[in-house]
């Protein structure tokens, strides 16, 4: 139920309806456009959003679909259906066009995959019809179009072939249009070259009749029929008499060959008759096609989307924008300020408040607009994830009603309209009303939009409602089900700031913006007295806490950026010390590591000394030298100790590894290097913790290890180098998105868990993951991979017109 009649015209739906319409190609689908009516039945409002986003995605990535010859030759088909009519050359012509327009749309779908596009697909597979011999689809006019091309040639005219009896009148039609050509092409120039006619002058047609243009003084010289004269008189156009007889004979070829064309067109017209049934259901659906694309060319020009359609009574829009406003503010280079509301069922009436030309009216028609539009099965401009419910009622009471025939005033009106909320509203219903109660005396009006609001409030309706007046905001305020809303204003400035806040009410500002524009101090002040202190004190409460709250949101808003650099210079500072440390031990231990070889390098340049001096048989000078060597090494030997031991880290001598196994000590498994600690023995087995890893092991395949073995075994280990992260700059870095189309299994798989590690990381909620959708195959594994991990809430596919099933998103917990 709509109300009021007008209800189009008072949201400007009117306007959406020729916007639509300029977008059709043809008749066929403007047709569509007037019969676009509002529905309350959620399945048929989902399919045509569906159809509406599916074709808009095909206007964004395809570059084949057939756009042209979109006829409508309804005229043409019920000629056809006469018995005894036919059809012309020309609309044959076009039928012929169209057909294979409509092939082509056909074939185009065809050639897809069964999940593209399903719901184009599904009016597809409705719309092909079956004719008499029982084919169906593209077989069922495959022989219409081929006898129809097999007549028709590609200029719209009947071809030469289509009948013996044609082909020969053309021929010696042409042959005596040749013959009588060259005839006056000869008389022609004889009367050039006698001055009877100018140099610029030449054949011309009269009546059917090729004749020859004669100066008047002159027409007596050249025998003939006078056909016709200029406006002026001095020109005359002549038949000459020697071409009389040949023009006789063309005339009737050309009666005989439109005779012949005739029976050939109604041959053709007889052939069509019995298909003109299915040609009406093919050009049905191509008005469809032509009106679902204008509908997805006008979600293009609005920024349009498809919302996520709820099968019941909710209201929750984000980035919302009037279609219309952003049409016009687009030409001016400027932008919409969206709108972002929520009505449900803890909240089911928003009253909003707030100052003149703040954007309450605009506010009203956008939500009214666009909730029609949507229960049209148009897209909507609104942001993908917003939720738009059905309502079965949507009433309206916007502008102003009075009439001087129904003897109406302004305040009647509203009355009137309100009667009708309150005696039809439901929980099935949405309405909108603008300034609440106003036309009448401010507390008399007042009270009577409060009575009228607790009616609505119980018949569990859904609506948004403007008003000025305070005691409905403290009503909204002490009643569940009813919640304020204000219109954003800066009241520092006193600009408005056309935006919904929900939550709080809003301030008329009447007294600051009297004195802005410049309304004297003693009438504002008088103004003040007049209006008492309780008003004036809840007008300035709320201007007070309007500023408060524009102070609080930025320092809060500082607060935030100052708490993100604490939180990344802190990681950072984490990072790099654990990175010193790791780089410490590393360099103490390559330093021991290079003492122990320098040791085992002396060893084995005593021996080779000893050994060279007794097999040399101890010669003075050659002693002396190798004397000399060893010193030398000695010094470079003590050198590198001195520096191990100021690196080594102070501590206790360890003991020696001897004795029996007991608990605490330190092993090692016989022939393996890898040191643990004891932490129980029960019997002939032990319990040994190796890191993080404990193991049962037998008491007699462990051998004991002194503590400084242990120590150095441990920190000789090689570890993985470790560096700083540099939180600002992966967050700056990170993309939720990742593309793995056209990459094999193992790599896609590999980029997953890199995209994971980085949202577990920085805590990021939601993923999107591009992998086409081909086979299936590729996004089975991702999905199949994702559940491994403990952090994933759950996955889901993307939105038809955003992939569908080539993209999965993912919810992180």
């Amino acid at each position: 139920m709509l109300y009021p009649q007008n209800i189009e015209q008072k949201l400007g739906f009117d306007k959406i309806r020729e916007h639509i319409a300029e977008q059709c190609i043809s008749s066929l689908g403007r047709a569509f456009v007037e019969k676009i009516r509002f529905s309350d039945d959620f399945k048929i409002i989902d399919r045509l959003i569906r159809q509406a986003a599916e074709f808009k995605l095909i206007l964004q990535t395809e570059s084949d679909f057939p756009e042209q010859n979109y006829i409508d030759v309804s005229e043409a088909l019920s000629r056809a259906a006469i018995q005894g009519a036919f059809v012309s050359e020309e609309q044959f012509f076009e039928i012929k066009l169209s057909l294979r327009t409509i092939q082509q749309i056909i074939h185009f779908f065809k050639n897809k995959e069964e999940h593209i596009y399903p719901e184009l697909k599904t009016l597809v597979n409705n719309s092909l019809p079956v004719s008499e011999d029982g084919k169906s689809g593209l077989d069922g006019w495959a022989s219409v179009i081929s006898q129809i091309d097999k007549i028709i040639d590609e200029r719209g005219r009947v071809r030469d072939n289509a009948s013996p009896e044609l082909m020969d009148i053309r021929r010696r039609l042409l042959s005596e249009q040749s013959d009588l050509r060259r005839t006056l092409e000869r008389i022609l120039r004889t009367a050039r070259n006698s001055g009877w006619i100018g140099d610029d002058m030449s054949l011309t047609i009269r009546d059917g009749r090729m004749v020859i243009p004669i100066l008047s003084e002159h027409k007596r010289k050249l025998k003939g029929f006078v056909h016709d004269e200029s406006a002026t008189g001095q020109m005359a156009f002549i038949e000459p008499a020697e071409v009389l007889e040949a023009n006789n004979e063309i005339r009737e070829l050309e009666s005989r060959e439109r005779r012949e064309i005739v029976k050939i067109l109604e041959r053709l017209t007889d052939f069509i008759r019995p298909h003109v049934p299915a040609l009406r259901k093919a050009y049905l659906f191509l008005g469809i096609i032509d009106f679902i694309r204008a509908k997805a060319k006008f979600a293009l020009e609005i920024d349009a989307t498809a919302p996520f359609l709820v099968d019941g009574q909710a209201l929750e829009w984000y980035r919302a924008k009037h279609p219309l406003l952003h049409l016009s503010f687009r030409k001016l280079g400027k932008d919409v300020i969206p709108l972002s509301v929520k009505i449900n069922k803890d909240n089911r009436i928003v009253l909003v408040s707030g100052p003149n030309a703040g954007g309450k009216s605009v506010m009203l028609k956008t939500i009214g607009l666009v909730q029609y539009m949507a229960q049209c099965g148009l897209l909507v401009p609104t942001s993908p994830d917003s939720k738009v419910g059905v309502f079965k009622n949507i009433f309206i009471d916007i502008g102003d009603e009075q009439s001087i025939e129904n003897d109406l005033s302004t305040y009647s009106s509203h009355l009137t309209n309100m009667k009708y909320f309150v005696n039809f509203s439901n929980k099935f219903t949405l309405f909108l009303i603008d300034e609440f109660g106003t036309g009448t005396e401010p507390s008399l009006g007042g009270a009577i939009a409060e009575s009228i609001l607790e009616q609505l409030l119980k018949s569990n309706a859904f609506g948004v409602i403007n008003t000025h007046y305070t005691n409905l905001k403290v009503f909204a305020d002490k009643h569940n089900g009813t919640i304020n809303g204000a219109m954003k204003f800066d009241a520092e400035h006193l600009e408005p700031l056309y935006e919904l806040e929900i939550g709080k009410p809003g301030s008329s500002f009447a007294l600051e913006v009297a004195q802005k524009i410049g309304l004297s101090k003693q009438i504002v002040d008088n103004a003040k007295r007049k209006l008492g202190t309780q008003q004036i004190d809840f007008e300035k409460l709320i201007k007070e806490l309007e500023i408060e709250r524009k102070v609080f949101s930025e320092k809060n808003k500082e607060f935030i950026e100052k708490n993100q650099k604490l939180t990344a210079t802190l990681e950072q500072y984490n990072g790099l010390k654990n990175f010193l440390e790791i780089e410490k031990k590393k360099i103490l231990n390559e330093a021991k590591a290079q003492a122990k070889e320098l040791l085992k390098e002396a060893n084995r340049k005593i021996e080779n000394t000893i050994r060279e001096i007794k097999e040399v048989k101890a010669e003075k000078d050659l002693t002396k030298l190798l004397r000399q060597d060893l010193q030398e090494f000695e010094q470079k030997e003590l050198k590198v100790q001195k520096v191990e031991e100021t690196k080594a880290p102070a501590g206790e001598e360890w003991e020696l590894g001897v004795g029996a196994i007991n608990l605490g000590d330190y092993v090692r498994i016989k022939g393996q290097h890898t040191i643990g600690e004891i932490i129980a023995i029960k019997g002939k087995d032990a319990e040994v913790a190796i890191g993080a890893l404990k193991t049962n092991i037998k008491l007699n395949r462990l051998e004991k290890m002194s503590k400084k073995e242990f120590r150095e075994a441990t920190k000789e280990t090689p570890k993985a180098k470790i560096s700083g992260i540099d939180m600002n700059e992966k967050m700056m870095n990170f993309s939720f998105n990742v593309d793995l189309r056209g990459k094999r299994s193992e790599e896609a798989l590999g980029e997953v868990d890199s995209l994971m590690n980085d949202a577990i990381m920085l805590g990021y909620p939601e993923l999107r993951i591009v992998h086409g959708k081909g086979d299936g195959i590729l996004r089975t594994l991702i999905r199949q991979h994702l559940r491994n991990y403990k952090q994933v809430a759950g996955v889901a596919d993307e939105h038809a017109d955003r992939g569908g099933q080539g993209v999965t998103i993912v919810k992180m917990k």
